[in-house]
């Protein structure tokens, strides 16, 4: 029977309190005691605590004695907090049958608050919502209710007030969840059908996958089917998160757990996958099953040439955790031998970046990041190019369509105006705007990808205070009047700082960037040009003087064709070096790209 069993999430903008309530819940049922408490306990990175943000789904099972008198087993499924690993968010969602809507009382509904509650009701979730930090002593708790209550269309009374941090009313929460969220449904006698909500690699077990077990009961001897990657396994063992693993003989319906699978790679069981058996499979899979395609990418070089195959190697170790990073060999003229990689979004990339170089202990460049571009060559032929330097020339080129996004920013009304400002700046298409709070506006817009991935988030936030805050999701591919920008330096193109920009802001970028790398080259022997070209021409140049001995120094007066003679002499020693002379282009001058100031 599942009467006595729920499943549930928590679902939160950034840094509301999330993993602190989950914190607090598991200290109250006894799933860990005081002695092993650390604080964000089911946060396994160091980089999950610096940051503040959940990066990995985690399961954890405890079980709470209710006012009832009856005992019940609850699911917490914790997902992650920030809108690139959405489609973790999502899957994670239909394990459930209840989510905790958590609201910080000091700074109420946010973008991702919205996003994540609006997937929770796609997903027919019961939402129990919760305003935490209430201790605090900017806390607006009444206020934040009200906006709550009228969120949901419920009473502002029924909106629970606790203080995760202080443990104030947390037992509150674990009532409501017994009484307001519906148990699953008992279906132990239909065919076996199990959801992976997530997945990750342990070296002795292969990869464990998290299930949610929908229909049907799974036991440790069954033969078991993957429905969209069509392998079979027999499990390594199966078991529950409590919150250790721990292994049981049976899963049944309803039931959360996991199955050390003893695959290799995360790609063969992928998140979302439907688990069944191999002897009496399912007619169909659970809907909703797709591969997380990659839309930002970035070169990553070494920094010392024979790092190569340690970076290689790293990346290899990195992708049996992470699904959803992509790689592949890459040379630059500039940089040499490096990869192509593909993420979902910026902080994704910023989370490998920094675990390539905390967990391998190496120095990598990043190239600025591109997106892929879709180009309709003459011939009808379309190609998918993701780094500027394969742009493919322009003569044979029908049409090139780029990514756009449909963003959704939070802010309190004071600052509607700069946001405008900044969004139009970025090629962004107002549509419309509403009113979740008072005080609070939601604007949304339609703005190309290229436009956000640098610099777009830290803008917003230095023109808001720090206030506003941003969600997306990918709208379509469209038409625009884009062309390469290209860097030239010394008539040699360096293909590591080429970008596809808009036609319009192709002299203003080729001009500002020539202005900064002609700063940061290092002066050589020789007059260094630096030019800017796009769309066939020469846009902006600038000349890095050379650096001169004085010929002069050893002629007292005397005759000035003498002089001449020793000028004439260098001249032509500069122009023979000119010829021969590599310039060195120092790392820098790849993050100038990155450091393109609008303002």
């Amino acid at each position: 029977m599942t009467d006595h069993i729920r499943n549930f999430c928590i679902i939160a903008h950034v840094d509301h309190g999330k993993s602190t309530l989950a914190d607090r819940l598991l200290q109250l049922t006894g799933a860990i005691s005081d002695r092993d408490m650390t604080e964000q306990a089911l946060d396994s990175m160091d980089l999950e605590r610096e940051k503040g943000v959940t990066i990995k789904a985690s399961a954890v099972r405890m079980f709470y004695n209710a006012k009832d008198g009856q005992r019940y087993e609850l699911n917490l499924i914790d997902t992650p907090g920030h809108v690139d690993f959405g489609y973790e968010v999502s899957r994670a969602l239909k394990a459930c049958e209840g989510a905790i809507l958590v609201v910080d009382a000091t700074q109420g509904i946010e973008a991702q608050t919205l996003a994540n509650l609006y997937q929770a009701l796609d997903a027919d979730l019961t939402i129990v919502p919760v305003i935490n930090k209430i201790d605090l002593p900017s806390a607006r708790p009444d206020e934040v209710a009200e906006d709550v209550g009228s969120l949901l269309g419920v009473d502002p009374d029924a909106v629970l007030r606790v203080s995760a941090k202080e443990g104030i009313n947390v037992d509150q929460i674990l009532e409501a969840i017994v009484e307001r969220v519906p148990a699953p449904k008992d279906a132990d006698d239909e065919p076996v059908r199990a959801l992976i909500f997530d997945a990750h690699y342990d070296s002795y077990k292969g990869v464990i996958a998290y299930i949610r077990v929908i229909e049907g009961k799974i036991k440790s001897t069954d033969v078991l089917r993957m429905l969209a990657t069509k392998l079979d396994l027999r499990p390594v063992e199966i078991g529950i998160f409590v919150p250790k693993m721990q292994p049981v003989e049976t899963l049944g319906s309803g039931e959360v757990g996991y199955i050390a699978t003893g695959f290799k790679t995360v790609h063969e069981c992928r998140v979302g996958d439907t688990i069944t058996l191999a002897s009496a499979p399912a007619a169909e899979p659970l809907p909703g099953y797709f591969t997380p395609k990659p839309m930002v990418f970035a070169g990553i070089y070494p920094v010392e040439a024979d790092d190569y195959t340690t970076l290689r190697e790293s990346l290899e170790k990195l992708q049996l955790n992470d699904a959803s990073l992509s790689f592949q060999p890459e040379t630059s003229q500039a940089l040499g031998f490096g990869f192509r990689a593909g993420f979902l979004g910026l902080f994704h990339m910023e989370i490998i970046q920094e675990r390539i170089e905390r967990e391998y202990d190496l120095d990598v460049l990043f190239t600025a990041p591109s997106v892929e571009y879709e180009v309709l060559m003459i011939g009808d032929e379309v190609l998918k190019v993701d780094s500027p330097a394969e742009l493919p020339d322009p003569s044979k080129i029908l049409e090139v369509r780029e990514p756009w996004m449909n963003i959704e920013i939070i802010t309190p009304t004071d600052f509607y105006g700069p946001i405008m400002e900044l969004v139009t700046k970025r090629r962004g298409i107002y549509k419309k705007q509403e009113y979740p709070a008072p005080h609070r506006v939601q604007l949304d817009f339609e703005i190309p990808l290229s436009e956000i991935i640098i610099d777009f988030f830290d803008h917003l936030k230095s023109r808001t205070k720090g206030y506003a805050s941003l969600d997306y999701q990918f709208l379509e591919y469209r038409v625009d009047k884009l062309q390469k920008l290209e860097i030239l330096v010394n008539g040699e193109p360096v293909d590591a700082l080429a970008a596809i920009v808009h036609e319009k802001d192709a002299f203003h970028k080729g001009q500002r960037l020539i202005t900064k790398l002609k700063d940061l080259i290092p002066r050589q022997l020789f007059d260094v040009a630096v030019q800017a070209s796009s769309g066939g021409r020469i846009i902006s140049r600038a000349n890095v003087k050379a650096t001169r001995k004085d010929v002069l120094a050893k002629c007292y007066g005397g005759d000035i064709s003498r002089k001449k003679k020793l000028l004439e002499k260098q001249k032509k020693g500069k122009k023979r070096m000119k010829m021969v002379g590599s310039v060195e282009i120092p790392q820098d001058a790849f993050m100038a790209v990155l450091k393109l100031d609008d303002d």
